[in-house]
């Protein structure tokens, strides 16, 4: 199995759009992505990545201390760690604080912004991924930005028709689903991962350059393959034709922690996932994740996030199901690459 894959269908993002924004030359605003722009869908997030899909012109984006990034139409900017940026028509103009231009639809849709100088026009979709999840390391592993360009995306196709179907459902007086949209977010982040993973060079540390290496993408791969398999750091160094210490340490340098400790971690990952998704017993969770009694399991557990499983499972079906918010998409007509059938 493909490991970069497989961390990707675990991330659990849950992902939407919460704003339509249309900007005419010359503009500048400040933006930041706060949990309240979520909060129809995410009751409490760890985790928040903003994006920006550009449907129409262009823009350049820059976090502060970096150099700006041009951004297209039909390319998407992602923020893995949502920090404040600056969106503009160009360098050097006096920014506005984006939460103030807000025009929040009183019926509770998609909220909008109307802004600018009347010149060159960009419309942008701003959306987020947010998970309540406190460890992942391929979040971990990403950089402040990431760009794909949806015309060379692999899952372009798909892309693109959930685009069309979310403006068609809103035009006809109906939300497009809450499933769709998060997969649709899914999808924009599989592609830049992937874009910027194909890009890494060989003095690149960390989980995604671990996930290249010959050897230590083979073990990555082996564990999540069989997290429940009674692995050691000698027994997957023997799969991998590497000495103990070498692969302890080529591993802990690469990925930036010891290999049992790592597995670990994905083995509770799996689990409170389990708990929340299956109707398996505490006890046949902790053996599918490899522990050899559900004492053992509950202890580690509860050290890794608070609670023990059968709390945790509790605590979890007590939560109110997420509501999407109340317009996911405009109506607006998309560019014609992405309007068309």
């Amino acid at each position: 199995m493909d490991p970069l894959s497989d961390v990707l269908r675990s991330v659990r993002l849950v992902g939407g759009i919460f704003l339509d924004a249309q900007f005419t030359a010359p503009w500048c605003v400040t933006a930041n992505m706060s949990a309240e722009d979520c909060a129809q869908m995410l009751a409490a997030p760890t985790q928040l990545i903003a994006y920006h899909l550009v449907l129409q012109g262009s823009l350049l984006l820059e976090i502060p201390g970096e150099p700006w990034i041009r951004v297209g139409a039909g390319e998407v900017v992602l923020l893995p760690r949502n920090d404040p940026h600056l969106l503009a028509s160009a360098a050097g103009l006096p920014p506005v604080r984006a939460g103030s231009l807000i025009q929040f639809a009183p019926e509770g849709g998609l909220a909008r912004i109307r802004h600018g100088g009347g010149g060159a026009a960009t419309r942008v979709i701003c959306g987020f991924l947010g998970s309540e999840e406190g460890f992942n390391p391929l979040i971990a592993s990403l950089p402040g930005v990431l760009t794909v360009d949806l015309g060379e995306a692999a899952s372009r196709d798909w892309i693109e028709a959930s685009l069309r179907f979310a403006a068609n459902e809103l035009a006809a007086g109906r939300f497009a689903s809450s499933g769709t949209m998060s997969r649709l977010s899914e999808l924009l982040l599989v592609e830049a991962v992937r874009h910027y993973a194909e890009r890494l060079g060989e003095a690149e540390h960390g989980w995604l350059r671990g996930m290249k290496d010959p050897q230590i993408g083979r073990a990555l791969a082996l564990i999540h393959r069989d997290l429940g398999a009674a692995w050691s750091a000698e027994a997957l160094a023997s799969e991998v034709a590497m000495s103990r210490s070498a692969f302890m340490d080529r591993f802990t340098h690469l990925v930036g922690t010891p290999p049992i400790r790592y597995l670990t971690a994905w083995r509770l990952q799996s689990a409170r996932q389990q708990l929340a998704e299956t109707t398996r017993t505490v006890c046949q969770i902790a053996q599918a994740v490899g522990y050899e009694s559900e004492a053992a399991f509950s202890r580690a557990f509860k050290r890794q996030f608070g609670l023990a499983p059968a709390r945790w499972r509790s605590q979890s079906l007590e939560r109110p199901a997420a509501a999407l918010p109340a317009a996911a998409m405009t109506a607006e007509p998309l560019p014609d690459r992405l309007a068309s059938d």
